[in-house]
């Protein structure tokens, strides 16, 4: 019971974060290598697919421990993983978009 309620809380944390990289555009809680050279015009549709991509994945872990808790096995993995890669892929075309890859 323990392992479900830390999970469910970082999947709100995620959800956290990143609806405050998305709405508040709060770019500082990006490590700055990764939109340092992110133009000024650029920020706001930067910080939005950043923060949504934040959103997928805390939503993917919180989605994941419901399945697990009410079935009861460990399938519920196969949905974070979904979410996880779906999250990454929408990061990842944000920092090739905006940044200019990932290095």
């Amino acid at each position: 019971m323990f392992a479900s309620a830390l999970l469910i809380m970082t999947g709100i944390i995620f959800i956290g974060i990143g609806w405050r990289i998305w709405k508040k555009e709060d770019i500082t809680l990006i490590h700055a290598y990764h939109y340092a050279k992110v133009p000024e015009e650029d920020k706001k549709p930067y910080t939005e697919r950043i923060g949504k991509a934040c959103m997928v994945i805390g939503k993917g872990i919180i989605l994941a421990e419901i399945f697990n808790f009410a079935t009861n096995t460990g399938y519920g993995w196969f949905v974070f993983i979904i979410f996880f890669a779906w999250g990454m892929t929408i990061a990842e075309k944000a920092q090739k978009r905006y940044n200019k890859g990932w290095f």
